[in-house]
């Protein structure tokens, strides 16, 4: 049976903080330097969040410049989902304080899936809008995931950076849109790449606190194979679904994490370097909101064109992965 509906992206966003971390500034910080950072990552620079900035406030400009693209208002909107690792407080979500900031009222909910959270995101919107439940979601990657670095862990402190990315998932007006989505998992890797304390396991307190275990932790050889395997994976899953092959696309857009890894996955595709887009070196990794904060950025460059084949590829820890295949 043929779904009613297609799901199209109808409208981007994106919102960067101000604040600029070099590799300069990290070298006051923690024993590194900028030519170790580059040669491991690709990573330059990144954003922090200001003090007075949670994640709901940087969704509010991705989500508002999202909304003023698709040409709706936030009355149109049926649901909003926000994909973080980062929300402003455990409950309530960071999606309810959008929804408010917004002037919605809708329902809404937070989703957990670490740096594939948009991915995965994507395609539970697909899927209401497939299915003719709902016309208009919002779909937000938004992360202040520098709150949970331990800045004297080189390994882990100069990959990573704040931001939020939005899209509006409506019906296609035209036939293009979302043609397949991909999901999975491995939660027998959980402790590759996790932030230890904090939940209902190892809830806050004095001793959690001095040990450090409200901070990312990560065991970065093992990701790296993984994570690489996966997005392979991924990637050829859903042009498997359309019989479409990897010649057929024309933007690749990986989750940014590290130069490596996005080179890695390109080698192993067989794609060419100019197909796949990159710009970790001036954000570092934002987790949820690096994949649609890259599409934001391709499609206002002109690296994703109308007609074009684009593939949004992402791995994160739970461990999570996800793609998209959308006919832009």
């Amino acid at each position: 049976m043929t779904a009613p509906y297609r799901a199209a992206i109808t409208g981007l966003g994106a919102y960067l903080p101000e604040k600029v971390l070099t590799n300069a500034d990290i070298e006051k910080i923690v024993d590194t330097t900028d030519e170790w950072i580059r040669t491991r990552t690709g990573i330059c620079e990144r954003r922090v969040a200001a003090p007075d900035q949670a994640t709901s406030d940087l969704a509010l400009p991705a989500a508002q410049e999202a909304l003023k693209n698709a040409g709706i208002t936030p009355q149109d909107l049926d649901l909003i989902i926000v994909a973080t690792t980062s929300p402003d407080m455990i409950f309530p979500s960071a999606s309810c304080y959008l929804q408010a900031k917004l002037g919605a009222s809708c329902g809404a909910f937070d989703l957990a899936a670490a740096c594939s959270g948009f991915a995965y995101a994507l395609a539970v919107a697909e899927g209401f809008v497939k299915s003719g439940i709902y016309k208009n979601v919002l779909v937000v990657g938004a992360e202040t995931i520098t709150r949970f670095i331990n800045w004297k862990d080189r390994g882990t402190c100069v990959l990573f950076g704040d931001g939020a990315g939005a899209a509006v998932v409506s019906r296609s007006k035209d036939g293009h849109g979302i043609l397949a989505s991909y999901l999975g998992a491995d939660g027998n890797e959980s402790e590759i790449l996790q932030i230890p304390a904090g939940g209902s396991r190892i809830p806050p307190s004095a001793e959690s606190v001095a040990n450090g275990q409200h901070y990312i932790r990560m065991a970065g050889p093992e990701l790296f194979k993984i994570a690489v395997k996966t997005m392979e994976q991924a990637v050829l899953k859903v042009l498997e679904r359309e019989n479409l092959q990897v010649k057929d696309i024309n933007c690749l857009i990986p989750h940014q994490a590290n130069n490596r890894i996005l080179q890695a996955v390109a080698e192993r595709l067989k794609i060419a370097p100019e197909k796949v887009f990159i710009n970790v070196d001036r954000y570092g990794n934002m987790s949820s909101a690096s994949t649609v904060v890259a599409l934001y950025e391709a499609v206002k460059t002109g690296a994703v064109k109308k007609g074009d084949y684009v593939v949004l590829v992402a791995f994160g820890g739970g461990l999570t992965w996800g793609a998209s295949l959308i006919k832009w």
